[in-house]
């Protein structure tokens, strides 16, 4: 093994990192090829877990660990990461029969949490572990053993844990996942866990929270003067006019777009109507769906606003981009 690593020169570092993510995606993949009945018991074991998922590691193990833990905890799975040395030292009384254990340990025979099985099979608890020595004492004596090991880590000494870690946890982010879509978890579960911060306001606002309705509405008939229509456009400064025929359903939209381009190709306004001149079909919205679909519709036709109609095709609504960007969901 070599004692030191070559100082880099400017184009070796380009090769270096592609060597880096090689080797760790590397070691992702060969994780696939491991997947089997262990994997589908671990599974079962935590969806049935009456009490919280408890992920306990040491090290680089126990940074893995913890962010195991959080997407756990985040994507309907109760979870917490237990520190396996302050464990041994008066912890494990937060540890009860109705939860399962998930310890991490490359090597399977990390002493704190060699130090924490009797306990735990004295409670009767299930334990998984994820290790990278399938003869070692933690994979012996855990119910359900997860392969980690790889074939060299992506350090140079290959001492540094790199590859290794890589894997464990993306082999946690398999667990999260599986576990979400056997709970049928769904973007409103996922807010109650994340209401503050853009993802929860991406969550939780829906169009009929931010929609502008009532009199504040630009409503103009079809068969009306494209001057009137101006008038109304500046009247509510939304920038726009919904255009409804004789029976109230939406016949079209007059943006401000709309008037440049009448005014660069018409020398006289006052006799055109907005029927005319109006962009027909414009894109609508419903009003129970999540305000950042309305934001994905608005960016993918570069618009900055829907109509949201009723169920006889009658306008009720609008929401504009400022909304959007005033409730952080933009």
């Amino acid at each position: 093994m070599n004692s030191s690593v070559k100082v880099l020169s400017g184009h070796d570092i380009l090769k270096t990192a592609e060597e880096v993510l090689t080797i760790e995606a590397s070691s992702i993949i060969k994780l696939i090829e491991r997947l089997d009945k262990s994997f589908e018991e671990a599974i079962n074991i935590l969806y049935n877990c009456k009490g919280r998922v408890i992920v306990t590691g040491m090290g680089k193990s126990g940074l893995i660990g913890k962010k195991i833990s959080a997407t756990f905890s985040s994507t309907g799975t109760p979870s917490f990461f237990l520190h396996p040395a302050e464990s041994v030292h008066g912890d494990s009384g937060v540890i009860t029969k109705d939860d399962v254990i998930l310890a991490i340990s490359n090597s399977g025979e990390t002493s704190e949490l060699i130090q924490l099985l009797p306990f735990v099979k004295r409670l009767g608890i299930k334990m998984i572990a994820f290790t990278g020595k399938l003869s070692s004492t933690l994979a012996q004596k855990s119910d359900v053993t997860l392969d980690i090991s790889v074939e060299k880590e992506a350090c140079p000494l290959n001492l540094a844990p790199t590859a290794s870690t890589t894997a464990t946890l993306a082999l946690g982010d398999a667990f999260a996942v599986c576990l979400l879509k056997r709970r049928n978890f769904s973007a409103e579960d996922f807010f109650m866990f994340h209401p503050s911060g853009s993802l929860g306001k991406k969550l939780f606002w829906k169009v009929e929270d931010l929609m502008i309705q009532g009199d504040k509405l630009p409503l103009v008939k079809s068969n009306s003067l494209f001057k009137e229509a101006i008038s109304l456009i500046s009247e509510k400064g939304l920038g726009l006019a919904i255009v409804i025929d004789d029976s109230g359903r939406l016949e079209g939209i007059l943006t401000d777009g709309d008037i440049r381009r009448t005014a660069q190709k018409y020398d006289n306004l006052s006799n055109l109507f907005v029927r005319e001149l109006m962009t027909r079909n414009p894109k609508s919205i419903k009003k129970d769906d999540l305000a950042a679909k309305a934001l994905q519709i608005m960016e993918k036709h570069s618009i900055t606003s829907l109509t949201i109609l009723t169920e006889d095709g009658k306008p009720e609504g609008i929401i504009h981009i400022h909304d959007l960007l005033k409730a952080g969901v933009a």
